[in-house]
């Protein structure tokens, strides 16, 4: 078991997580989202986009391919994972980040700490793995899509299981 390197995520910019929230978002209906599209969604200037995405590629948060039709852009595990840290820490829900503490079929769990310093279990998920294929056969998180990213299925999957929990803890203390 490794840890998430996350020290990049300090020196990252308001721009640089607009233009991860304009590729993740650009996701939902493009299997590559191309430059221009990142541009429009995150209201950046195009040639700061290309940049950015340039140096985002270079961390490896967000991967360029070229396809048959057009080429585009793809957000990483690594770029999901630094965008939903993003939101918990702005939410002040977390403000420290530990080592990996367990691996699973379908999500990766940290430790963290709250703002009162309480150790915390994080858990990414990672749908999409070897022994995971059949997610689309076998739950009804695409809802009739032909196509749909693998990084969108976990955020399904991830909102959902939350959702669950919530309710779960909900019961166990009523």
């Amino acid at each position: 078991m490794g840890k998430l390197n996350v020290t990049l995520l300090r020196y990252l910019g308001k721009d640089e997580f607009r233009i991860l929230t304009g590729v993740e978002m650009g996701m939902k209906n493009h299997e590559l989202v191309p430059g221009a599209l990142v541009a429009s969604i995150a209201g950046v200037k195009s040639g700061g986009v290309h940049r950015i995405l340039r140096e985002l590629s270079k961390h490896r948060l967000v991967q360029y391919e070229r396809g048959k039709r057009y080429d585009g852009y793809r957000l990483t595990n690594l770029g999901y994972d630094y965008l939903s840290l993003k939101t918990l820490a702005a939410r002040e829900s977390i403000t420290g980040f530990g080592n990996q503490i367990g691996c699973g079929k379908e999500s990766n769990v940290y430790i963290v700490n709250d703002v009162e310093g309480r150790d915390l279990a994080l858990k990414l998920h990672r749908l999409g793995r070897i022994c995971f294929r059949k997610v689309k056969e076998k739950r009804d998180y695409h809802k009739n899509r032909r196509n749909m990213s693998w990084i969108y299925l976990s955020r399904i999957s991830a909102t959902k299981e939350f959702a669950y929990m919530k309710v779960n803890i909900i019961l166990m203390f009523c």
